[in-house]
């Protein structure tokens, strides 16, 4: 778990500005369809004009903290419920069971990780009021956690986890599984060793699939765990369904694959940095490979 913990850390921080882009590319135009067309690149470059290069890093600390609850959790997780299955199936296990698993793992994982999510996707979300002019609803992540707490209850830091396990469940599905799988087909076919080669080709198809299956829920959570109450006690969204239904509505069926080039190149580069950096973290610690 300290292993995965620490290559989870070192591939969030290489890649975090990409994720930043892609939650404000999915929160632009919300409600809105009379919003100018964007993309990843000019909302990337108005943040650094208007924060600086340090702007791509906003929710970082928060980002880092999920990673410590939440990579271990399911990259662990995983590896045990597949040893079940491995028992059980006289040494092999297909993809559907791989795919399930991962699934499992994840979902169990993103319940346990859900506030520091929240915070992460609040803070992200807090530099379009700084680009805006306004002040940002938060001054860090305990600020972030006493203040949701303090207005929304404790129930407030799990906003949106209901999405946040659908996309869990998802991207797992499709990470996990894929990466497991795609691994042993590379070496059993001798295309790559269990090597840097062989993790790469990996990584690159499972960061495919898994942003295939999650991007649809991944829009739906972002916009559910920005959203806050309002003075009234309303919402702009009365759950995923609505969420669903009322981006479909507005902006139309598209954006619910908003943000998905800058996903997918986060998570190709994350999943790399990971898988490259966990496995060798298992390699000098004498464990065996992934």
């Amino acid at each position: 778990m300290l292993l995965t913990a620490l290559a989870a850390m070192v591939a969030e921080s290489t890649t975090f500005p990409i994720d930043l882009t892609k939650t404000r590319l999915q929160l632009h135009g919300e409600s809105s369809s009379s919003s100018r067309s964007t993309n990843a690149f000019r909302v990337a470059s108005a943040i650094v004009k208007d924060q600086g290069p340090f702007g791509l890093y906003k929710g970082l600390s928060p980002a880092i903290l999920r990673h410590l609850f939440y990579t271990p959790i399911r990259i662990v997780g995983y590896e045990h419920l597949r040893s079940l299955f491995l028992a059980s199936d006289g040494g092999s296990v297909s993809l559907p069971a791989k795919a399930l698993v991962g699934g499992i793992s994840g979902s169990i994982a993103q319940v346990v990780a859900s506030p520091a999510d929240l915070v992460k996707v609040r803070m992200q979300a807090d530099g379009r009021l700084m680009s805006q002019g306004l002040q940002p609803r938060y001054s860090g992540p305990l600020d972030a956690f006493t203040k949701i707490v303090r207005g929304e209850g404790i129930m407030g830091l799990w906003k949106g986890v209901v999405p946040n396990v659908q996309r869990a469940f998802l991207v797992n599905m499709g990470e996990l599984a894929c990466y497991d799988h795609a691994k042993r087909f590379v070496i059993r076919n001798q295309i790559a060793g269990d090597n840097i080669f062989g993790h790469t080709l990996a990584s690159v198809m499972s960061g495919l699939s898994a942003t295939a299956l999650s991007c649809p829920a991944d829009v739906v959570k972002t916009r559910m765990m920005n959203q806050a109450a309002s003075k009234e006690g309303t919402t702009m969204y009365n759950g995923t369904y609505d969420c669903l239904v009322k981006t479909v509505k507005i902006e139309g069926l598209r954006a619910l694959w908003k943000g998905f080039f800058p996903t997918w190149a986060r998570l190709g580069p994350w999943q790399f940095v990971f898988w490259v950096s966990y496995e060798k973290f298992r390699k000098l610690a004498g464990i065996s490979s992934f």
